[in-house]
């Protein structure tokens, strides 16, 4: 009696941590079971028997193909997912980031401006950013992820793409607290630890910046790309400055 009632509460407290474990995962205004299915199907959907018949097993089964970089190939599936279950935000957004990485910039907007009124605006306002600043319009970037930060202010990714929007547009020290926050909160994120880097060089501080490259053990390649983009955010500092005259 006493293993069976120990295993039923070993049971059960295994249960609650799993559902704490999704939850925390969930995006904001979604119910548990889509999303908690969701993340658990993504090592089965990788599988060649996994059948995708719910909506979270085929969400799962488009977020995998988008993070092997098949993104036409996603695009074809969002229309059947569509067509079997409807549009949601989270299809929207889908849809948004696959027609971006596929270079069709206007119809990525649309849908990026669609998700802006919806549980996953914060998002929307993302790729709306990305997508400036792709353009090479950083001050309309900036003012994007702006938005987004102030729905999704603990965001490290997003923090870190104002920050570095903002020194592309010449604000070296609007730059400084968003990515010292990103910096903080994520900080084994090789990509927001770069954009500190950036920062360091771009106002003057050198050494700590080679220190921060070496410490994070950054490629060649990448110190190298990090070092032109401090040439450009110099520009744009001239460049401000020459405008405010």
């Amino acid at each position: 009696m006493y293993i069976n009632r120990f295993v039923q509460a070993s049971v059960l407290m295994l249960a609650v941590s799993m559902l704490s474990a999704c939850a925390s995962k969930m995006e904001s205004g979604y119910g548990l079971g889509i999303q908690a299915e969701r993340q658990a199907a993504l090592d089965q959907a990788s599988k060649k028997d996994a059948i995708p018949d719910t909506p979270g097993m085929y969400l799962a089964l488009i977020d995998k193909m988008q993070a092997q970089g098949l993104w036409f190939a996603s695009l074809a599936h969002i229309d059947a997912y569509e067509q079997q279950y409807g549009e949601s935000p989270d299809t929207i957004l889908l849809r948004a980031d696959a027609l971006r990485q596929t270079g069709q910039a206007e119809a990525s907007e649309a849908a990026y401006h669609r998700l802006t009124g919806t549980p996953l605006a914060a998002r929307g306002w993302r790729g709306l950013g990305l997508l400036s600043g792709e353009a090479g319009d950083f001050a309309k970037a900036a003012a994007r992820f702006q938005a987004a930060t102030q729905l999704a202010p603990t965001d490290a990714p997003m923090l870190s793409d104002l920050g570095y929007a903002r020194l592309r547009q010449g604000d070296v020290e609007g730059a400084r607290v968003p990515l010292m926050k990103a910096a903080e909160l994520a900080p084994d994120n090789p990509k927001i630890m770069s954009n500190l880097a950036l920062y360091l060089l771009a106002s003057g501080q050198g050494a700590n910046a080679q220190n921060l490259m070496a410490q994070q053990k950054l490629p060649a390649d990448i110190q190298q790309a990090i070092r032109g983009d401090a040439q450009r955010v110099a520009d744009a500092v001239k460049a401000s400055r020459v405008a405010s005259r």
